[in-house]
């Protein structure tokens, strides 16, 4: 495909492991049917702790009480699953009465998990780079920084995983790709389309000269109405998502694992 001109990968799920296994270990951590906690996330809307404190809304130990309150919420959370089920044409299971969720243990496994390359995507980002051919674009709903005007304790951190002065994104990971669009610094989110806008005009770029690989239905969905070119990456997925891509691109992006194993490790 002579005409892409640019590639442009998610970190979480992508680039780096996926947070949802966190959350599904969570789940049945409290007894939870599967997706539960994911339903109550994703269906809170814009004003939700998790889409606030993505776009650098809400402080870290304020989001902690606030996603605490939103995912214990089983009012609206038992509503919201009840849609999901008959979306999906499964029968609902017994819903919890009371739930009392620790977002800050959540977020915090969800966020060690989620601290791993995967060395497949990574493998593909360090041969894309090598040919100097193609833009490389993070296009990430992420958390702010650790600031110097109102800096995490070094405890936090690295209960989190996190870098001191990248907070969730360490300077390794921000090196790999040319431009690093980060919701909680530019105050847009996927799967707003003013988001993905910003990521092409930052880089000169049409939607129809970008390939996007994210791991969520409607990141995707966005970006197809954009006119870009998709991947889906499915968690465990990665190798089949890299296969694609190195079709798309017709180079060889997925030969000698163990090269990418040990990239992972650095």
């Amino acid at each position: 495909m002579s005409h892409i001109k640019g590639v442009i990968f998610d970190i979480g799920g992508v680039v780096m492991k996926s947070p949802f296994i966190a959350i599904a270990e969570y789940e049945k951590k409290l007894g939870l049917p599967p997706n539960y906690l994911n339903c109550s996330i994703a269906e809170r809307g814009p004003m939700g702790a998790w889409q606030r404190f993505e776009i650098g809304a809400l402080p870290l130990f304020e989001f902690y009480d606030a996603f605490s309150a939103d995912l214990s919420d089983t009012e609206n959370g038992n509503v919201w699953y009840k849609e999901y089920c008959r979306r999906k044409g499964i029968e609902c299971p017994p819903l919890p009465v009371n739930l009392q969720v620790d977002g800050r243990e959540l977020f915090g496994s969800m966020m060690r998990t989620s601290s791993v390359f995967d060395p497949h995507i990574l493998r593909c980002i360090r041969r894309i780079r090598a040919t100097k051919r193609h833009k490389i674009i993070a296009l990430t709903n992420n958390f702010a920084r650790n600031s110097t005007e109102n800096p995490i304790p070094q405890s936090e951190l690295e209960f989190l995983g996190w870098d001191q002065s990248g907070g969730a994104t360490p300077r390794t990971l921000r090196s790999l790709f040319d431009d690093f669009c980060d919701s909680s610094e530019l105050g847009a989110r996927k799967p707003e389309h003013k988001f993905y806008q910003m990521a092409l005009d930052r880089n000169g770029l049409r939607a129809e000269q970008v390939i996007f690989l994210d791991d969520i239905g409607a990141n995707l969905r966005a970006a197809k109405e954009l006119g870009m070119e998709t991947i889906h990456v499915t968690i465990g997925g990665t190798l089949a998502a890299a296969k694609k891509l190195e079709a798309k691109l017709e180079m060889d992006l997925t030969s000698n694992p163990i090269e990418g194993e040990a990239l992972a490790k650095l």
